[in-house]
């Protein structure tokens, strides 16, 4: 049962993954392959961002993050999440994860952090895109110095995350979106076919548009 003090962004964010768990629960053995094997290119990149990450920011961002709340993202309520970015997630994750993230949003959160945020870490298995790619600029010159190398090769992760999720071209968020569009579902997450802003952007692109409401 939820508890009646959990807020507005807790309940938006357990609507979405509760939707997105019926909808993979209904599928069969190819259909939910297919979007493991469409996943893949993304799950690459997101290993390989974790072990740069882990080398250069982890000691730094748990510092400032967890411990002195003098994060902007991990002190608020949650972090903005992508429609895809729960898709993601709930493949990539076993049971037990999924119950624990769903009894997290089911509670009020009296942390004043994330909800998402444990003594531990994120609670996600694969976790949000927008978080992964938030680096406050402290953390940035604490971690990066003066490394042109280190500075440039951040630079290249942040393009490759574009490529994923920002629909000037065919994108993978975009293309999970359509999948549960296509399937009768609608999330007010869907922001590559709800935003204003991601909508242009596809339009420039001369993407099709299919704006869609919750």
């Amino acid at each position: 049962m939820t508890d009646a003090l959990t807020n507005d962004y807790q309940k938006e964010q357990l609507a979405a993954y509760l939707l997105v768990r019926r909808h993979l629960r209904s599928l069969n053995s190819r259909d939910r392959s297919a979007l493991q094997e469409a996943i893949t290119p993304y799950l690459h990149f997101r290993r390989t961002l974790d072990r740069f990450l882990g080398r250069h920011l982890e000691a730094v961002c748990t510092a400032a993050c967890y411990q002195d709340q003098r994060s902007a993202c991990c002190s608020k309520d949650g972090i903005i999440t992508f429609f895809a970015d729960h898709v993601i997630n709930a493949l990539c994750s076993e049971a037990d994860p999924l119950a624990a993230l769903e009894a997290r949003l089911q509670r009020a959160n009296r942390t004043g952090k994330c909800v998402y945020l444990t003594p531990q870490g994120c609670c996600w298995t694969v976790r949000p895109l927008v978080c992964a790619m938030f680096l406050c600029d402290r953390s940035q010159a604490t971690a990066f110095g003066e490394s042109p190398e280190v500075i440039e090769r951040w630079r290249a992760f942040e393009l490759a995350a574009k490529r994923f999720r920002w629909p000037d071209r065919p994108v993978l968020f975009d293309a999970l979106e359509r999948i549960f569009i296509d399937a009768g579902h609608r999330s007010s997450l869907m922001y590559l076919h709800n935003s204003p802003g991601l909508l242009r952007v596809k339009q420039r692109a001369g993407l099709p548009l299919l704006s869609v409401g919750p």
